[in-house]
């Protein structure tokens, strides 16, 4: 797929249980930080656009992703390199104040694929939005992961909700793919 960028989502340290004082750890992170090594080090070796996005909450004692904590960091695995673009955020949607848009279109960037966290919120903003901005976008739901979440006494597994989401983007934003389907694609 010619003219796409990979942008990777709020891969940082808290979301890691394997992450000595992680603050809010999601389900199976490692899982879908493999699954995003997996594009990540294709986008490489085809000397493909990445962006990398990472969360600081700009509040006053933050449940998580504390300015300048080692919380807030990309986890090693996902180390951003030199040439690759980076973007700190402080909203739910990445393309809300920041330079995204102006990242994608400077490299004639007609195709996204989104990966990260949480489906509920941040891949879901990000993916919505590059779809209203004419991106077509392309998320591979193994390589995003999220949390349990409550609403109304409603308890609901981390699995449903995230399914529930990816449900949502197919429908209407996305193609859900898998990792494989992805890098077959590129």
């Amino acid at each position: 797929m010619e003219n796409t960028a990979l942008i990777l989502i709020d891969l940082q340290n808290d979301y890691f249980g394997s992450f000595e004082g992680a603050k809010w750890q999601l389900n199976e992170t490692e899982k879908a930080a493999s699954n995003a090594l997996k594009i990540l080090t294709k986008f490489r070796e085809k000397n493909m656009k990445i962006v990398h996005v990472r969360h600081e909450f700009a509040i006053e004692n933050p449940p998580f992703f504390a300015p300048n904590s080692q919380g807030a960091k990309i986890h090693d695995t996902l180390t951003p390199k030199e040439n690759e673009s980076q973007i700190l955020k402080h909203n739910v949607n990445a393309f809300k104040d920041t330079n995204l848009k102006e990242i994608l279109d400077d490299s004639n960037i007609t195709n996204v694929i989104i990966v990260g966290a949480m489906s509920y919120m941040c891949i879901d903003a990000v993916t919505r939005a590059a779809s209203d901005f004419g991106y077509k976008c392309f998320v591979a739901h193994d390589a995003c992961t999220t949390s349990d979440v409550e609403f109304n006494s409603i308890k609901v597994e981390a699995a449903i909700a995230h399914a529930a989401f990816m449900a949502a983007l197919q429908f209407a934003y996305a193609k859900v793919e898998t990792t494989n389907e992805i890098l077959e694609l590129l």
